[in-house]
């Protein structure tokens, strides 16, 4: 079992209810187990004008490998009517595998850890809030880099 990090992400059809039952279809993954859920946040979308967003981090252990867990990923969105229409674009649900154990993935459809994360307070929080003493691969302590990108635009939903 590898111990992996999952991004949550909705703005359209009821958000919190999306990431909620998201979490459930996470936990539903054969040979996986969620073994924390952060709170979710409320944050302000990236790209185009669009509803805020509601974000939290999941940590999963599975056995799947990288590009399978991405297949399981793409169909749980698929099942919650996900369009890839716009990037960045308002979205029902979104799934972003952030880290998979130690490991560095760049492949066409899948690169961890996730490319942006260091950018996103909204990525970056709830990802402390579960795993506080987590190093990243640059070697900064997550600690550091959530103090560096504070709490702009972002909104605690729920604990």
């Amino acid at each position: 079992m590898q111990c992996c990090y999952i991004a949550l992400g909705s703005n359209l059809e009821e958000p919190l209810s999306q990431v909620g039952r998201a979490v459930e279809a996470l936990r539903a993954l054969p040979e996986s187990a969620v073994t924390a859920v952060s709170p979710w946040y409320q944050s302000v979308a990236v790209g185009p004008e669009q509803p805020d967003y509601i974000n939290g981090v999941v940590e999963l252990h599975t056995a799947a490998e990288p590009l399978t867990l991405l297949t399981l990923l793409q169909s749980i969105e698929n099942a919650h009517e996900r369009k890839r229409v716009q990037r960045w674009g308002p979205r029902t649900l979104d799934l972003d595998i952030l880290l998979y154990a130690d490991r560095l993935i760049d492949q066409p459809t899948l690169t961890v850890p996730h490319p942006r994360m260091l950018e996103r307070n909204f990525v970056l929080r709830p990802l402390y809030d579960i795993a506080p003493a987590l190093v990243l691969a640059n070697g900064v302590p997550l600690k550091e880099q959530v103090a560096e990108l504070g709490m702009q635009g972002l909104d605690l939903v729920s604990a």
